[in-house]
């Protein structure tokens, strides 16, 4: 029997049998760790291809967890228009307890930090760094993952090292930047700089390392227009910081309930439709 296994800030989770479970992607919208009352109409069907675009480019780096983005092959009460475009069956994964973040660029909490003592996440940097930034070399900066409502917790490799062992936590790391570096690379040509992003993985039947979740999507990364990027200040995004500066600059309170106004999610719609044609060539057709 299918059943429900969770509803998060933007995914559902149907288990379908013993090891494969459906994703379903929602036009939901997360900003500070809470879930905002208005969706963003389409957003979950960019996201799901956009993140099958990329599981595909780095299969050579690292194995992933889709079975199938082919509705046809989903159980039949998951065979209808709702599900469509928006929908992954995937392999059951034991997920490991980890937010796989990488840092190419300085901005964000990342500036901050580096502002007030020359270091991100613990990792001591070089001296008279801009905002936004290249960094010499991409960065691993780990953090574990919170509940709904609560903030993710930065920790150290050494954390991550007691968690799962040594030859894990290595692992982590390295396929968190090797996949990075790839992605980033090929992004970079298409006109698209990636900033900072987070990677999720999980263990298989045999113990092996296979990448999982979403990938490099507007909600999981800092996507910036390479034509517009200067090095000394905040960057326009393809992603949703738009949405969270205009929070930050008009007060709204996520807790209030409030509607979110109809130009600010055309506006968001928009940068998430030109990050997916962009990075994959193809027009979206919705």
């Amino acid at each position: 029997m299918i059943k429900k296994l969770s509803s998060g800030k933007v995914r559902e989770i149907y288990e379908i049998d013993g090891d494969k479970l459906l994703l379903v992607v929602s036009d939901r919208i997360s900003a500070f760790d809470y879930i905002l009352p208005s969706p963003i109409p389409n957003k979950g069907k960019i996201l799901n291809q956009i993140s099958k675009f990329w599981f595909d480019f780095v299969k050579d780096i690292v194995p992933n967890h889709i079975i199938s983005t082919d509705s046809k092959d989903f159980p039949k009460e998951f065979q209808t228009p709702e599900f469509e475009g928006r929908s992954m069956l995937v392999k059951k994964l034991k997920m490991l307890p980890v937010e796989c973040i990488v840092r190419g660029y300085i901005t964000g909490s990342g500036w901050k930090s580096y502002q007030e003592n020359g270091t991100i996440c613990g990792i001591t940097l070089p001296e008279g760094l801009q905002e936004s930034e290249k960094l010499p070399e991409a960065i691993f900066t780990p953090s574990t993952k919170a509940e709904i409502g609560e903030h993710d917790e930065n920790i150290s490799f050494e954390k991550v090292v007691e968690m799962l062992g040594l030859e894990l936590a290595t692992k982590l790391r390295d396929k968190t930047l090797e996949v990075y570096k790839k992605c980033s690379e090929y992004a970079t040509t298409k006109g698209v700089i990636i900033a900072d992003t987070k990677f999720e993985f999980g263990l298989d039947e045999n113990g092996n390392l296979v990448l999982a979740d979403e990938v490099l999507t507007p909600d999981s990364s800092r996507f910036w227009p390479a034509s517009d990027y200067q090095v000394g200040r905040s960057q326009k995004s393809f992603d949703k910081q738009y949405l969270r500066d205009w929070m930050k600059s008009t007060g709204y309170n996520p807790e209030s309930g409030a509607s979110i106004p109809e130009e600010v999610i055309q506006t968001t719609v928009n940068k998430y439709t030109e990050s997916f044609e962009l990075i994959t060539g193809k027009k979206f057709e919705g």
